[in-house]
């Protein structure tokens, strides 16, 4: 099974559910990508995954434009920005779904209320992405 996710930084939200799909299975071959690639990971988000048991510090954001030739079995984009500029895929995509987020990278306020929204939404991502493995991808 192989699953993008797309965002337009890559830097949060695509990375987060990145980590947490290849937690739920090992098999799955799951990559992220953005529209605008950040430069790096955002720390807060290595953080608060690091707090929840998985390590995404190694991933990197990359630019969608090196996923379009490939086959998927599902592309997800994971905010508003990226699904509706989310480029045509030369390569079969069987399912193209949307899971929408808020851009953590956007909040403002005190060092512990950012950290408590990344955490928020570390866990929003947790629970759609395991409703959506549960739902799609488990073998029954």
């Amino acid at each position: 099974m192989k699953i993008l996710i797309l965002c337009t930084g890559n830097s949060c939200r695509s990375q987060m559910a990145q980590g947490f799909l290849q937690s739920f299975d090992k098999n799955l071959k799951v990559s992220s990508a953005g529209t605008e690639p950040a430069k790096q990971i955002n720390p807060k988000a290595v953080q608060v995954m690091k707090e929840a048991g998985i390590d995404i510090s190694h991933q990197t954001p990359k630019l969608v434009d090196q996923y379009l030739d490939y086959e998927w079995d599902y592309v997800i984009t994971v905010c508003d920005d990226a699904n509706e500029t989310c480029p045509v895929f030369l390569g079969k995509v069987k399912h193209r779904l949307h899971i929408g987020f808020m851009d953590p990278s956007q909040i403002t306020g005190s060092e512990e209320f950012i950290l408590g929204e990344f955490r928020r939404l570390r866990d929003e991502i947790e629970e759609e992405f395991y409703k959506f493995y549960n739902t799609n991808l488990k073998i029954k």
